[in-house]
């Protein structure tokens, strides 16, 4: 017979209030978190709100309260990202960004798209598309 040690994750009661064990989508010690996503809170350029990372994990601005709708807009962003680049769909180095197999020089900040050096998160890039924009 098996012995379990309590990771049971379903719900249970105490003095009448239900209570979880689940986790997801609670805010602890002022740190956005989503599973398997690490968010980590520092300081970044200016205008820079987030960032989605190779290694999986997403930046967010120190400056930003990570319990407000802004952090919480700037998150779900980063969060495409980071789902196209888990895909494929979306890559980077230091100096080329990959789109849907295109490669586009990058540098000084920069990504040559259409033609033209345009600065790196403009709303021009099919990858700066959102879905619900």
């Amino acid at each position: 017979m098996g012995f379990k040690l309590g990771k049971e994750r379903g719900n249970y009661a105490v003095s009448g209030e239900v209570k979880t064990k689940m986790s997801f989508g609670k805010q602890t010690g002022g740190t956005a978190s989503i599973p398997g996503v690490p968010i980590i809170s520092k300081k970044l350029g200016e205008g820079i709100m987030g960032e989605a990372n190779n290694d999986g994990s997403i930046f967010l601005n120190n400056k930003l309260d990570p319990n407000s709708e802004e952090a919480q807009q700037v998150i779900m962003h980063e969060m495409v990202h980071i789902t196209d680049m888990k895909i494929g769909k979306l890559g980077y180095t230091d100096d080329a960004v990959k789109w849907d197999g295109n490669i586009y020089p990058r540098k000084n900040g920069k990504i040559y798209y259409n033609d033209e050096w345009v600065p790196e998160g403009g709303k021009e890039f099919p990858w700066e598309k959102m879905p619900w924009e």
